[in-house]
């Protein structure tokens, strides 16, 4: 059977792996059993993704990421350089766990700025927005961008990544014109 997918002769795709068209899987990267990944997604250099991980359309990951069982990739999201997942709280070497991983969700259209910890079970809202180096360790919101250790919102961002300015709870991208409403911490697109 011909494939539609491009898989550098130095990485290793396991049996039962579903692959979309128009992906490309760069060198020393290993794809393990029962994953699906989308179409037209680019995997860099040193990515692992582990038993059971679903990665959606047009998704974005950047070289030396883990992306470990219990995390879902939506579509369009951007993993960025070095970033870690989690998926068990409390890990010890030597008791097993596997029936504890906790599962991770990053939104369709999400970023991952580069070296970014994500401690399991927390998931990441649409097209929101993790600062490089933050550490999130709670649930963030669409939209939001946060930073910093643990992870805080400094604000919202729009569809497009530029940072939306508020005035009394909307906001209309000065780059693409999209509008926002905002309610507390729940930002939504009325465009």
């Amino acid at each position: 059977m011909d494939k539609n997918y491009f898989v550098h002769e130095s990485s290793y795709i396991d049996n039962d792996v579903v692959i979309g068209d128009g992906t490309k899987i760069w060198h020393f990267s290993h794809i393990m059993s029962n994953s699906v990944i989308g179409e037209k997604c680019n995997i860099g250099q040193n990515v692992v993704i582990s038993p059971g991980v679903k990665i959606g359309d047009g998704v974005k990951i950047q070289n030396n990421v883990s992306v470990y069982t219990g995390v879902i990739c939506e579509d369009y999201v951007f993993l960025g350089p070095s970033c870690v997942f989690t998926n068990v709280v409390n890990p010890r070497s030597f008791i097993e766990r596997k029936s504890e991983y906790k599962e991770t969700i990053i939104g369709k259209g999400a970023s991952i700025g580069a070296n970014v910890t994500i401690v399991c079970g927390h998931n990441i809202g649409k097209y929101a927005l993790v600062g490089a180096g933050a550490v999130v360790t709670k649930h963030i919101p669409d939209y939001a961008l946060v930073v910093g250790n643990p992870a805080s919102i400094m604000g919202y961002v729009c569809e497009c990544g530029e940072k939306l300015n508020f005035k009394d709870e909307h906001a209309t991208c000065e780059a693409c014109g999209k509008k926002y409403s905002k309610d507390r911490e729940k930002v939504e697109c009325i465009d």
